[in-house]
């Protein structure tokens, strides 16, 4: 199961970081290709991406942890979307913690690979490196070094 993780620490306190994380709504300021988010409940959420090819695409999301200030996960639901051809599974988990005055932020996606896509583990890995790469950028943007 390829699974790619980053760190990354910011100039805030995780109360201030979480305000982001902890809200779906907030996804466009900071994770890649995410152009808005629609249909946001407690438990729920869908990102609406923008294709390298400037198509658009939604990925439903399912939150499984959210415990403020400290973690956040949530699960792609990919059965019956186009994801299900390449994922049996997608999690991202965001984990902060105190550091100094700042906060350490952890990112961590497990992807569960599907037929022939498992060949290409180490391949997945490294892109979603690239993006979880992205992602503390503009949270660090948002927050400061």
């Amino acid at each position: 199961m390829p699974t790619a993780r980053r760190s990354r620490t910011l100039a805030a306190p995780p109360e201030r970081v979480w305000g982001i994380v902890g809200d779906p709504h907030h996804l466009p300021r900071w994770w890649p290709r995410v152009t808005r988010v629609e249909a946001v409940t407690a438990e729920h959420f869908t990102e609406v991406l923008t294709t390298e090819d400037g198509r658009s695409l939604r990925a439903d999301f399912r939150v499984v942890d959210s415990r403020a200030p400290e973690r956040r996960a949530w699960e792609q639901e990919v059965q019956g979307t186009p994801f299900e051809k390449v994922f049996a599974a997608s999690t991202t988990e965001v984990k902060l913690l105190p550091d100094g005055e700042g906060t350490r932020v952890t990112l961590v996606v497990r992807q569960q690979l599907r037929g022939s896509a498992r060949m290409g583990g180490f391949m997945v890995r490294r892109a979603t490196g690239r993006v979880l790469d992205e992602a503390l950028q503009s949270l660090e943007a948002l927050h400061g070094p």
